[in-house]
């Protein structure tokens, strides 16, 4: 089964790159226009990270197999995730491709991590977090888990080493394990 990996506009797509390479299973990839746009601006051209990608969608292609529940997949990431997916799924606007499949994966109970990247949040962000949250999804806002870098000279953490660190708990979430955890750096 593919890993569903959206990616919207929201600044953090070196993430999703990563997420893309470390992903175990075989990524279904959907991008927004902002988030294609994001991520030219980021990390260079956009057709790299959708050769890594099993298969590839457009965010307006709802005729496309993740926009209907009967799809399995081994979940779903949006990475990063702006404000406004978030108020989206959490209200069950389906109108793209991203939102109509985060309302499948809610719907028919699996896996949906949405990897928040926006800050300061708002009362509505918050709200909308806690309405995704109580129908099944993971709010995983994009902070990496800097103990991993526990024990190394803070000048030579790179922001991969970060990110890295991040999608690994990211991956944890859906089942594969990372090598590394806090019992085997502290």
């Amino acid at each position: 089964m593919n890993l569903v990996v959206a990616l919207t506009g929201a600044t953090g797509v070196h993430a999703t790159r990563i997420l893309v390479e470390k992903a175990p299973w075989p990524v279904t990839l959907v991008a927004s226009e902002q988030g294609r746009a994001v991520y030219e601006q980021e990390c260079g051209a956009f057709a790299s990270l959708e050769a890594r990608a099993a298969e590839v969608y457009a965010d307006s292609d709802l005729k496309a197999p993740i926009a209907s529940g009967s799809v399995p997949t081994r979940g779903m990431v949006v990475l990063p995730c702006t404000a406004n997916t978030l108020g989206k799924i959490a209200h069950g606007i389906g109108d793209t491709l991203i939102t109509r499949a985060a309302h499948c994966h809610l719907k028919e109970q699996r896996k949906l991590i949405l990897c928040i990247r926006e800050t300061p949040w708002s009362l509505i962000n918050l709200q909308s977090a806690v309405n995704t949250a109580a129908a099944g999804g993971i709010i995983m806002p994009l902070s990496p888990p800097f103990y991993m870098m526990a024990g190394r000279d803070p000048g030579s953490v790179t922001m991969d080493d970060l990110l890295g660190a991040y999608v690994d708990r990211v991956l944890s979430m859906l089942g594969h394990e990372s090598a590394e955890n806090w019992g085997t750096v502290r």
